[in-house]
């Protein structure tokens, strides 16, 4: 007899009662271990799920490196330092509707006494990172993830910390994160009531200024502030909001935001009259720039060219004058390094800008540093990693080299103790070999300065520099390649040994397969042990044991199936050619599909396609099965081809009472059309599995019952919403009533037929009026089309079955029902049955994404909850938002489980595979998180990355929460099986 197409082919030999008995006996003992495979599987992707942490979010900051002092005079005996947050770069350097530039001001100084360029910052373009970029130098610590972005989760050294003195005014948000710590320091900030958007908030720069005029009046009366005002190594630092505030409100192109644009430039005026009135000495440097800018919607944070474009102007003591250019050496730099932005060096200057004659001079936002503290005589932060702008200083030949040379030699410090430190904890250290002998080249640097070779000496330490930065990033990564193997392998050994278990418990394979080779314990323990005692020598975090452990111990586990995977492999060695075919294309396809669902996080629409594509192929398959006037084909492509719509429409679901109400008559429709199936096409082929062979009246009134339950939710919804529009508070009856409706219609499907159209029309009419209730748009819509699709899933279902009893009865095989070997009376599963674990992901991301973004709750309306609950509640209003987003989940969680019954598969096999499923897409996502980039983006990376890991929980406990409806869900053929056993 010819074999099925079981995961290794299924036995059609008749069992005998012994066989029988020890295959039970088998089934009991390999099913113990399930529910330790669940604590395992939910154990092993928590820990693996905090490694992105180690990888990806670990600071880059270290303490203890000297700072460097310099080598030159300073060039100035205090600094100025203006940041206009949020402003772009283009609406700095352009001309007004008549031609007028708005910063008349800057332009009589870039033209006259000093240097400009754009500054280039790196995503998250938002207030913190780029402040934290121009004053300590770094970008953005990436372990702040574990802080919300809010606070500084490593304290870090700063242009201000070295100062002798900082004074300091602005905005509540940025001015604490620099001095709120910082004992030399003068500082205050308005509260923040002050940042209100409805108003123009030009205002609040002027705040800036009348604190530093009021502190340079007040040192006329006050003799120790007036000595203080008169040391070196000053810093002044005016946060100046406004931009920011009035972009975010007005957007960039609004009057608000081009005229704060002329109310800094005349600020920037005022306060360089002031600072040159009272020193009178022409020793301050001024630095003018931007911390991030604005996109054309009013927002930031992304790395479009609106987003890191800023303005860069410095003038003063100690700057370059202006340097004419002409045409013919525009370009003279010939650099195709890019900066940060991904912007390449000699980008071509707008000609409107009105200076295509003067030289520009583009850095990176944490290059402003160094040049301060260079401005300044003195030490760079320790932590930084910009590279001094050379050009912007006015320094002789000899200083220009001292200060290149002490640039280097600060972040070279940073290399050597991170170097330092990973080699006192490894066993097997592996060095940066490209500065192996970086105390040779730094003698021959100072043999360079000693023979006055400046242009050697300054070229060898900038290559030098670059070598340090290299070697940062790859102390940085140190531990990448080590921990992603290790967290990969663990992955792939978990998948391995849920297909090993699939394979074991829900396939027919011979008895003999299952020995094992307890040996193998043994040397997992040494080598769990010996990796251990490696990690506490290395002092590694204590993750890291927990990382290795898992992996060794699954690898333990697969190692131990030596025995069953070499019988394994030569019991497919004995398989026709066409098997094996049949596999590679099961795994071509399955992975095809999994990465189509991984695409599908970053863009909706692909469900679109993949369901206009399913709709016109399952469509084509039945019409070659089952004839045109079945009406199945049809309603298949129908179904799909309704449902791939909704990923066309915005996540951002707009209030649309009206389409609400209609949706309840739309569910309604559905729901009469599937009880119309049940009792009067109960005896077609195609739905007989479906039906119910019993009349029972009771279940005529419960349908009666639900119907009208839902139509009182579509009432309801109108009601509630006329209250909500007139501003009138919602009536406690109205909630008493919504409240009523939503809790008795989901008990009702309990007292359902068991039959399995009878129970899921049920549960789709039980769950219906909580939906609409909570439902504001085209999301109520989409429940009754998911439900269309659900049921096209459990009709193709149901006819491939019906398919294949028909050609197996044609080919002489012994049918379906005899052909039982689970004590639990499903049938082994087949390569075939793929398909169901790879169908219910895609309905499952469907519910995912069909009306939203699920991996962000603030996609979704907080004003769907007013139907229940008006008064500010948090958690009760969050609890009723998730409970509605989890509804879609529960209806292809009962789908899923009734068709696991209608072909009698074993649902926990099933489920297992669906796990393998996921975790493929986990492992995918692991390699997608990143730490750089917008906050959105690093945001989106970690809840994919998350979500994927919490599946084999989320998953279970659906099915633990389903299986109150679909416990006792029967076939007609299981029936007739329960009396055959009987």
């Amino acid at each position: 007899m010819r074999g099925g197409d079981g995961i290794l082919g299924a036995r059609n030999n008749i069992r005998s009662s012994s066989e029988a008995s020890i295959l039970r006996i088998r089934t009991q003992f390999l099913k113990r271990r399930e529910k330790w495979l669940v604590i395992l599987g939910v154990l092993l992707h928590a820990v693996y799920m905090l490694s992105i942490f180690d990888i990806y979010f670990k600071t880059p900051i270290v303490h203890g490196m000297e700072p460097v002092q310099p080598r030159f005079s300073a060039p100035a005996k205090r600094l100025v330092l203006l940041v206009a947050d949020g402003l772009r770069a283009d609406k700095f350097f352009e001309p007004d509707s008549d031609g007028n530039y708005r910063a008349p001001f800057f332009r009589s100084v870039i033209k006259e006494r000093g240097r400009w360029g754009v500054s280039h910052a790196r995503p998250p373009t938002e207030s913190r990172p780029g402040h934290v970029a121009i004053i300590a130098g770094f970008y953005e610590d990436p372990s702040a993830v574990t802080k919300g972005w809010k606070a500084n989760p490593v304290e870090f050294d700063s242009v201000f910390n070295r100062s002798r003195h900082t004074f300091a005014f602005g905005s509540p948000d940025i001015i604490p994160i620099f001095c709120g710590a910082l004992h030399h320091s003068t500082w205050n900030s308005y509260p923040h009531e002050y940042e209100d958007f409805a108003t123009d908030a030009s205002f609040l720069d002027e705040w800036s200024f009348d604190q530093f005029q009021s502190l340079l009046n007040r040192s006329n009366e006050d003799a120790k502030l007036k000595h203080l005002l008169q040391q070196d190594n000053l810093v002044v630092f005016l946060h100046l909001l406004g931009c920011d505030s009035n972009g975010h409100a007005h957007r960039p192109y609004s009057p608000e935001y081009l005229n704060n644009v002329k109310v800094v430039d005349h600020i920037a005026e005022r306060v360089y009259n002031l600072v040159q009135n009272y020193f009178k000495d022409n020793l301050t440097a001024y630095v003018f720039t931007a911390d991030h800018g604005m996109s054309d919607k009013g927002s930031h944070g992304d790395g479009h060219p609106t987003n890191t474009d800023t303005p860069l102007v410095a003038w003063g003591s100690g700057v370059r004058q202006p340097v004419p250019i002409f045409s013919e050496n525009r370009h003279h730099h010939h650099n195709s390094v890019r900066f940060v932005d991904d912007h390449v060096h000699d980008s071509p200057t707008p000609s409107d800008w009105g200076l295509d004659d003067l030289e520009r001079l583009d850095v990176n936002q944490a290059d402003i540093a160094p040049l301060m503290s260079t401005l300044l005589g003195l030490p760079g932060p320790v932590n930084s990693v910009g590279n001094l702008p050379l050009e912007y200083v006015h320094l002789s030949e000899v200083e220009e080299v001292e200060a290149v040379l002490a640039n280097t030699k600060q972040i070279l410090n940073q290399f050597l103790l991170k170097s330092h430190l990973k080699q006192s904890s490894s066993l097997n250290f592996k060095p940066f070999k490209p500065l192996g002998n970086y105390t040779l080249v730094l003698d021959q640097i100072d043999h360079l300065i000693s023979i006055r070779d400046s242009v050697a000496a300054k070229r060898l330490s900038e290559n030098l520099r670059s070598l340090a930065l290299e070697g940062l990033h790859y102390f940085q990564t140190y531990d990448w390649f080590m921990l992603m193997t290790v967290i990969s392998l663990g992955y792939l050994g978990w998948m391995i040994y849920l297909i090993l278990h699939v394979l074991q418990s829900y396939t027919a394979l011979p008895e003999s397969f299952l020995r094992k080779d307890q040996s193998v314990y043994l040397s997992g323990c040494l080598l769990m042990g010996s990796m251990c005692i490696i990690l506490l020598v290395e002092h590694s975090p204590p993750l890291y044991h927990a990382y290795f452990a898992m992996t060794i111990f699954l690898w333990a586990q697969i190692c131990c199936e030596y025995q069953f995977l070499k019988a394994m492999w030569r019991y497919m060695l004995g398989k026709e050619i066409s098997y094996f075919v049949k596999f590679l294309a099961c795994f071509i396809i399955s992975v095809v599909i999994l990465e189509i669902l991984v695409k599908s996080f970053m863009d909706r629409k692909i469900y679109t396609w993949s369901f206009l594509l399913v709709g016109v192929t399952a469509t084509v398959y039945l019409l070659r099965s089952i004839p045109w006037d079945s009406r199945i084909p049809v309603f298949v492509w129908l179904a799909c081809w309704f449902l791939s719509v909704f990923t066309l429409m915005p996540a951002e679901i707009p209030d649309n009472t009206k389409l609400v109400i209609f949706s309840g008559f739309m569910i309604v429709i559905i729901g009469v059309a599937a009880r119309y199936l049940d009792v009067y096409a109960r005896e077609s082929k195609y739905l007989f599995c479906l039906t119910d062979d019993i009349k029972n009246s009771k279940s005529n009134v419960l349908f009666l019952f639900q119907v009208l339950l839902v139509f009182f939710s579509s009432i309801m919804v109108s009601v509630s919403t006329s209250h909500r529009a007139e501003k009138q508070e919602l009536l406690a009856l109205h909630q008493l009533i919504n409240w009523s409706i939503a809790g008795v219609s989901m008990v009702l499907p309990l007292f359902s037929p068991a039959a399995v159209l009878s129970r899921l029309t049920s549960i789709y009419l039980g769950f219906a009026p909580a939906f609409l209730l909570l439902s504001i748009g085209y999301e109520a819509v989409f429940y009754g089309a998911l439900a269309l699709a659900l049921m096209a899933w459990m009709l193709f279902e149901n006819v491939h079955l019906s398919i294949s009893r028909t050609n197996k009865s044609s080919t002489s095989i012994k049918p379906t029902e005899d052909n039982l070997v689970l004590t639990s009376g499903d049938r082994y599963l087949q390569l075939s049955d793929m398909r169901i674990p790879l169908a219910f992901m895609v309905f499952f991301n469907i519910a995912f994404f069909g009306t939203g973004n699920f991996a962000s709750i603030a996609s979704f309306e907080i004003s769907s909850v007013y139907r229940f609950i008006t008064v500010f509640s948090p958690f009760l209003m969050a609890a009723l938002l998730i409970f509605k987003l989890l509804i879609p989940f529960l209806l292809v969680i009962c789908t899923f489980t009734a068709i696991t019954k209608l072909i009698r598969v074993p649902l926990l096999g099933c489920y297992f595979l669906v796990i393998i499923c996921s975790d493929v897409m986990t492992v995918h996502f692991f390699f997608l998180v990143q730490n750089t980039g917008s906050w959105m983006e690093i945001g989106n990376s970690i809840s994919h990355f998350g979500i994927m890991s919490a599946q084999v929980v989320f998953v279970l406990l659906l099915f633990a929460l389903t299986s109150i409806y679909t416990n006792d869900i029967q076939t007609r053929s299981s029936k007739r099986l329960s009396h055959k056993d009987m």
